[in-house]
Order: C-alpha cells, then sequence, then structure tokens
C-alpha cells in the first residue's frame, strides 16, 4: 500500500489525509502543535467543496453544525443593496454553501479521519521542517535529527510552509494588501432570517458578517462572525503575520458612521469580548507545486487574500483532486497530474483576489453613491453585477448548475 505523509493537520491536511484513506492510500498526518485546539473564528465553504465534503459522508454533521448560507448582500455603507446573491441548493448549487466555526470543521475532520483510519493516522507534536527524497520514497525531516519515510510527501503547514521554502528557496516576501482586519464572533439575536452574510461598505472600509452556528439559529440566537477591513498607511506585524489579540479600540471608529438597517456594527464591535487582528497578505503563485515525490496543498501552495471565502474551500479542492490524481497514477505522475489541473485554477483565483473578487460591487458602487438619497438602481446595470459574479464564481470553481 502507497503510504503517503501529510504535514500539516489543519482543514486542507485533514482533508486530503479522508480523500486518500477513502482512496485506499494508507496516510500520516503530522501536525506540529502538541495539541490541537478550535482556534479561528468563521469561514465559509463554497458549494463546490461543501459537496466534496458531504461525499466523504460528513453532511449529517455539517448540516448539525453549520449554517447553510442563503445569500450575500452586499451593501453600501449607507444600507443600500447593491446586489443580493444566491449561495444555496435552491438557487441551483449542487450542494450548500456553509458557514461554520473554522475550530469546529476542523475537529469534524480531526474526529472522522482517526475513527476512519486509526488514531494514529494524525499525530501531533510533530512540526515538520524539510524533506528529502529518492527514487524510491520521500521522508520529512524533524528538528531534533529524527525523520519518517513514506513514498510521497504533502506540504499542508500553511503559510509558512517549511517543505514549500525548501522547494522554493528563492520565494519572495510576503505581500501586503495594506489592510489590517479585525475579527471576532458574539452571540446576540439573529440578524434578518439568520441565513444571510452581509459585506458592506468599499476597499478602504469594509464589514463582513455571518452566522455561524445552526444550533444557535435553532434557538433563535446567532453565533455571528464578523471582520471589520481598514486599510492603513503602514504596514503592521507583516513578518510575524498571526492572528492576536487587537490592542485598542480604534478600529471601530469608522464604523459608527455605517447606516444599516437591520443592525448596528458599532454595538456588534463593542459587544465582542476577544478580537484578534491580522494583516491582509498573500504570496505571488508559484511556477510548480511539486518536486518529484513531494508536493503542496492549500496555503502552503497558494495563500491567497481571504476575499470571495475561498481560502478553506480551495484547499478542500485541493485534496479532492490529489486523492483523484493519484488513484489514477500513484506516484510522481500522479503529483504531476495534481499540479496540472489545480495549480492554474489556484492561481487565478489568487489573482481575482488581488482585484477584488465578487466585492468589485462594493467598489463600483461607492464610487457613483453619494448619499442614502440615492438609488442604486439608477446608477448601477443589473447586467454589471451579474456579470462580476458570474466571473468570478467561473474563475474559482463553483459554478451554478448549467453554467
Amino acid at each position: 500500500m502507497v503510504k503517503i505523509i501529510i504535514a500539516g493537520g489543519g482543514i486542507g491536511g485533514l482533508t486530503a489525509g479522508l480523500c486518500l484513506h477513502e482512496a485506499g492510500f494508507e496516510v500520516k498526518v503530522l501536525e506540529s502543535v502538541a495539541e490541537i485546539r478550535p482556534l479561528g473564528v468563521g469561514i465559509n465553504v463554497m458549494s463546490s467543496a461543501s459537496g466534496i465534503l458531504r461525499g466523504l459522508g460528513l453532511t449529517e454533521a455539517l448540516d448539525a453544525m453549520a449554517i447553510q448560507t442563503r445569500c450575500i448582500e452586499y451593501r453600501t455603507r449607507f444600507g443600500h443593496l447593491i446586489q443580493s446573491d444566491p449561495r444555496n441548493m435552491a438557487a441551483g448549487f449542487p450542494a450548500p454553501q456553509y458557514s461554520i466555526h473554522r475550530g469546529e470543521l476542523q475537529f469534524l475532520l480531526l474526529d472522522a479521519l482517526r475513527a476512519r483510519a486509526g488514531a494514529g493516522a494524525v499525530e501531533t507534536g510533530r512540526p515538520v521542517t524539510g524533506y528529502r527524497q529518492d527514487a524510491a520514497g520521500a521522508e520529512v525531516l524533524f528538528a531534533d535529527g529524527s525523520s519518517l519515510r513514506g513514498d510521497l510527501v504533502v506540504g499542508a503547514e500553511g503559510l509558512r510552509s517549511p517543505i514549500r521554502a525548501q522547494m522554493h528557496p528563492g520565494d519572495g516576501p510576503l505581500n501586503y494588501e495594506g489592510t489590517m482586519m479585525f475579527r471576532g464572533a458574539v452571540e446576540m439575536p439573529m440578524i434578518g432570517d439568520g441565513r444571510t452574510m452581509v459585506i458592506a461598505g468599499d476597499h478602504d472600509c469594509k464589514f463582513v458578517t455571518y452566522p455561524i452556528s445552526e444550533q444557535a439559529r435553532r434557538k433563535g440566537r446567532a453565533l455571528t462572525n464578523w471582520v471589520a477591513e481598514i486599510r492603513h498607511s503602514a504596514p503592521r506585524h507583516i513578518d510575524d503575520a498571526d492572528w492576536r489579540r487587537g490592542a485598542t479600540m480604534d478600529y471601530i471608529t469608522p464604523f459608527r458612521a455605517f447606516q444599516m438597517p437591520d443592525m448596528d456594527i458599532a454595538a456588534i464591535l463593542e459587544a465582542t469580548e476577544i478580537v484578534t487582528e491580522f494583516p491582509m497578505i498573500d504570496r505571488d503563485p508559484l511556477p510548480f507545486w511539486t518536486e518529484g515525490r513531494v508536493t503542496l496543498l492549500g496555503d502552503a501552495a497558494h495563500p491567497m487574500y481571504p476575499i470571495g471565502a475561498n481560502g478553506a474551500s480551495q484547499a478542500v479542492l485541493d485534496a479532492r483532486a490529489l486523492a483523484d490524481a493519484l488513484t489514477a497514477a500513484p506516484g510522481p505522475l500522479g503529483l504531476r497530474a495534481y499540479e496540472e489541473a489545480r495549480l492554474p485554477i489556484a492561481a487565478n483565483v489568487v489573482r481575482a483576489n488581488r482585484l477584488g473578487g465578487p466585492e468589485q460591487v462594493l467598489d463600483i458602487a461607492a464610487a457613483r453613491v453619494t448619499g442614502p438619497q440615492d438609488r442604486i438602481e439608477d446608477l448601477i446595470t443589473q447586467a454589471e453585477l451579474d456579470e462580476v459574479a458570474a466571473n468570478y464564481r467561473r474563475i474559482a470553481g463553483f459554478t451554478k448548475a448549467g453554467g
């Protein structure tokens, strides 16, 4: 049986483990931290990726814990509805878009992999520092000088992947978009139908919110995830970028002027006990992901700006493509086929996110709307809005049935 070592026990690495195990491979996932904890706040899983997770037998669990997002509403800072972009199966998608706590999703994948492949399929406290390979196999290296050998190695260790760094020693620095992101989650009364994601403002000052707990929704409440994005003239926390607790409440000030008909943004921010901050960063697309028996996956391969809610989804798509390619050719040729299938798509998503992705409609509106008295329909055509949404769906790979 072909043994595949996966460095990194995040969403991408664990999904890859599940897909590869299902395909008949022996998998070993190595996670650097000694204890996996439910870190992060909310993420979205696009229909293309959620279909893969449902295909792995996780439908019942996902439906019980995650919100099936009805739509994304794009709004001006004055509360105008620019566009409502449906994201559910009723709108023609083959699977739901899920809004879920990142930690809950990670633990769902972790528990499923251990139940199916054995408790030893995931080892914690095993930070990988590099790799070496020969014609017969590949091995990962550890800081204490030990190593673990298999047939193939997958680097899924995220933004600062040591495997990526070894494979691409001339890799450029992190790219800073110029925006600091502040985020948190707070339980509160439901906003609207309790299934809607709202993105309001523009490129310079933007507020994103969506509920992430189906259990709370069934009780008439919402665990409300939010992200407040503000452009800064000087980079902060780039070289040591990590989600860290915000030091001041200054980020709230610009949002006091937002006029939403169904929420008080400043009150939501003020009610949140733990607020973290992170710079919006990515890396330039790589020329290749694969070197012999070693390949990259997820953020190790294509870290992208969190625009279009696509980071985790692209990692899930990687995992499925990797398993399919290795099923057809279980060796270096399969890794090459995986790269050929996924690298161009992921690179296009990275580039599209730099241009604003589907959120370009916010800047279109901001350039034309002068105040709450304006009418969106007088200033923006439906055709303009539809083209932005359809183009991003094509790039990111979550088109509706029939196109």
